[in-house]
């Protein structure tokens, strides 16, 4: 009898310190850190292929949701907890990508991430001159110099193919990654003309917040089937850049990301390996990211 009371109370044990770390382990994803690879050359020199980056969540504030929801790719509200200070410009950030079945429609993927430096803030005009940010405004440097002197330098004929016509791709406008704006970043409770260029700018954005159709027809924009003059924007929203400027899909390419995609700043690099090699990147380790 004394052993299968023993037997018991060790099984009663291990089962709360399961429970106890599960916890934990699901308080720390959800409030505090996260994990992301780094895929591609699209951030260097800053962060590199095979670095795996601490993304800390109470920077910005941590995000709760219908886990389950976004597991069946359904769109839901994305709520998010008081963090310690709002987006800056430069920072680096992982977010979800609001473009993963189509370039036409936002949502959100719960599994598919990226991470970018972020140029431009709600309320921010944002233009593109010579391959150049710039912001009204401000004076000082926004993202990598060196990548966006190149690109400035690249007449357009040396562009390859997809890589030098810009958001949004759209007669009325024709940027390129050369020369692009102005755009206005709208913040919450800003209100915009809705003409024809509004309307190329800003319909997705749109069509996400009011979940419905917006149309241009007749010189007139129409949503949901009723015309409007102009429209006051729910949300906030971020332009996002890679520092490696030719090879980077960035806001430059799909637009604006909406506040609520953000997931946190990244931190650190926490490990690194070499994805040719599999070699631990020692000089990595512990690298703060800027």
């Amino acid at each position: 009898m004394g052993f299968l009371k023993k037997i018991i109370d060790w099984l009663l044990n291990a089962f709360l310190i399961v429970f106890v770390m599960t916890c934990i382990w699901t308080f720390s994803q959800v409030f505090l850190l996260a994990s992301f690879r780094i895929p591609s050359d699209s951030m260097e020199p800053e962060l590199v292929e095979g670095d795996f980056v601490a993304v800390w969540k109470p920077t910005l504030g941590a995000r709760l949701f219908d886990l389950n929801a976004t597991l069946r790719l359904e769109q839901t509200a994305i709520h998010r907890v008081p963090g310690f200070r709002r987006v800056r410009r430069g920072d680096v950030l992982v977010f979800n990508f609001p473009h993963p079945n189509g370039w036409d429609k936002i949502e959100m993927h719960i599994l598919k991430y990226y991470i970018k430096r972020c140029i431009g803030l709600p309320g921010d005009t944002l233009s593109i001159r010579d391959g150049r940010f710039r912001i009204n405004g401000v004076s000082e440097p926004l993202g990598n110099l060196d990548s966006q002197e190149r690109i400035g330098q690249t007449p357009p004929e040396e562009f390859a193919d997809g890589i030098y016509k810009a958001f949004p791709f759209d007669s009325a406008v024709g940027w390129n990654i050369r020369d692009f704006g102005p755009l206005y970043i709208p913040k919450a409770g800003d209100r915009i003309k809705m003409d024809r260029t509004g309307y190329a700018l800003y319909r997705k954005l749109i069509a996400w917040e009011q979940k419905t159709e917006i149309e241009y027809r007749d010189s007139t924009v129409c949503l949901n089937g009723k015309p409007i003059q102009e429209y006051r924007f729910q949300k906030n929203y971020y332009f996002m850049a890679g520092d490696k400027g030719k090879n980077s899909q960035d806001s430059r390419y799909w637009g604006l990301l909406p506040e609520e995609y953000i997931v946190g700043k990244a931190a650190f690099i926490w490990k690194s390996v070499d994805p040719y090699t599999g070699q631990f990147r020692w000089e990595r380790f512990m690298k703060k990211i800027e």
